[in-house]
């Protein structure tokens, strides 16, 4: 069990929209009780995969709600907190609390590329000290455009011991290095999709993050490499040998996820039609033709 409590496989749910605009409630459920029935430690949502920059303020509740509804306490939910401020921050981890986030992830907000490291470190301090569950950092500047160098980590989790959790997006060579530097002071779960799992694990993460079509094979993945037997070790590479093409071709850019992923997922859950909300990335017949391989390969491993 990791410091904080918390390890496994994580998946970020996406938003679901329906043929008016409107998130559907159907298919935010139908995400749960998948991941639930296929093995997954936990739930996460409200991340960019939730497509979180697109919501109205009240949607981003309602998106609370639903996950904290449809789990019934069945496994831990992790809420990413989307704020401009502090204050904004601080209200929002309380009302996940409330609802029963386990934990949160703090994301940097959208005017984050004119704060100095400094100011950074002091915005999410304050949000931190004030959260009345363990706090994760969101450490995505690939993805997002902002984020803390492995230093500025390093005093935070220092000086903040609600800093317990990161959910860090860069390579697993680059994720050793940060765990060897904060001296095992945050557990890490590690995003992109699930990019480099079995490395990422040796590296000393706690978890990963992916999105919802492939955790059936992601938690299995998880659980193989937690028994310490070379036998389950190279089952476990095994199984991503065969999904990392699936990962790289998802993994391209935010788009190229939502897009497709997105997608995919629908498959699993039997949803017939994607409803995107603008802006969004169009799919190809070129690129659904990719899409249909890597689910045929996907559904062998199910």
């Amino acid at each position: 069990m990791a410091a904080s409590g918390f390890r496994g496989v994580y998946p970020m749910l996406y938003a679901f929209f329906d043929a008016n605009g409107r998130l559907d409630r159907a298919a935010m459920r139908a995400q749960v009780d998948y991941c639930v029935a296929h093995g997954a430690h936990g739930i996460a949502a409200l991340g960019l995969g939730t497509e979180v920059s697109k919501l109205e303020g009240e949607e981003r509740r309602l998106v609370m709600d639903w996950a904290a509804e449809d789990l019934r306490d069945r496994l831990p939910l992790a809420i990413t907190v989307f704020g401009a401020t502090p204050a904004e921050q601080i209200a929002f981890v309380r009302a996940a609390a409330e609802r029963g986030a386990a934990w949160v992830i703090l994301q940097p907000p959208q005017t984050g590329a004119s704060l100095t490291e400094d100011q950074l470190v002091d915005f999410f301090a304050a949000v931190a000290d004030a959260a009345p569950v363990p706090v994760a950092i969101q450490n995505a500047p690939q993805y997002i455009g902002v984020g803390l160098s492995s230093a500025g980590l390093d005093r935070l989790s220092r000086d903040h011991p609600n800093v317990r959790l990161l959910k860090a997006e860069g390579s697993a060579v680059e994720t050793r290095s940060l765990i060897e530097l904060t001296e095992g002071r945050m557990d890490v779960f590690q995003g992109r999709g699930g990019l480099e799992f079995i490395d990422v694990m040796r590296a000393g993460c706690v978890g990963m993050i992916p999105s919802v079509e492939s955790c059936h094979v992601q938690s299995r993945m998880f659980e193989l490499m937690q028994t310490g037997r070379a036998a389950d070790e190279a089952e476990a590479e095994r199984l991503y040998a065969q999904l990392a093409p699936l990962i790289v071709f998802l993994m391209q850019s935010v788009g190229q996820f939502l897009c497709y992923g997105k997608r995919l997922t629908a498959r699993r859950l039997g949803i017939a039609e994607v409803h995107d909300r603008a802006p969004a990335q169009a799919p190809t017949a070129f690129g659904l033709e990719c899409l249909a391989r890597h689910a045929a390969v996907l559904d062998r491993l199910a």
